[in-house]
């Protein structure tokens, strides 16, 4: 059995500077439909219709007390946050695959933990997200653009005939 594709580090960089040694976890956006369950005459039961998609999310720890980052918190028309998050997926047989997540959104919760006599402080950061796009060694898995109404998944806009029906 082989091995593959264990994530044996990463490093993150919020609106353009690099946290590598500054970071605890990152917990990357988790992607999901909203769906409506929908049962009419003929049906023998219900079933699931896509109704878009649910807020994207993502939450990362500092271990520092960045006052760069905690200077971005807030809803500000027109700014969003860059963040990008870089891992290092390596298989048994030596090979190193990249794998990154690009990330716009807004920071809406700076939590700035519990301090401890003797402990470092750190700041847990939970951001919305308005677009999100992972990547694997060079291939793009996902994009989403919530915005401009954009959902690829596996190579397929899902959304295309609806922005052509809608005229955007």
């Amino acid at each position: 059995m082989a091995i593959r594709n264990i994530l044996k580090n990463f490093n993150l960089f919020i609106d353009g500077r690099g946290f590598a040694g500054e970071l605890g976890d990152y917990t990357p956006p988790s992607p999901s439909v909203a769906a409506e369950e929908y049962r009419a005459g003929g049906m023998d039961g219900p079933i699931d219709i896509d109704m878009g998609m649910e807020k994207m999310t993502t939450s990362y720890v500092l271990r520092n007390y960045s006052a760069d980052v905690l200077a971005l918190w807030g809803i500000v028309p027109g700014k969003l946050i860059q963040v990008t998050a870089r891992g290092a997926l390596e298989s048994e047989d030596g090979t190193v695959t990249p794998v990154v997540h690009n990330m716009r959104g807004k920071i809406l919760q700076p939590d700035r933990g519990t301090w401890s006599p003797g402990q470092s402080a750190s700041i847990t950061i939970n951001m919305t997200l308005e677009a999100f796009k992972e990547t694997i060694g060079g291939v793009s898995v996902t994009e989403i653009d919530v915005i401009n109404m954009v959902r690829i998944v596996g190579g397929v806009d899902r959304l295309a005939e609806q922005r052509a029906a809608l005229g955007i």
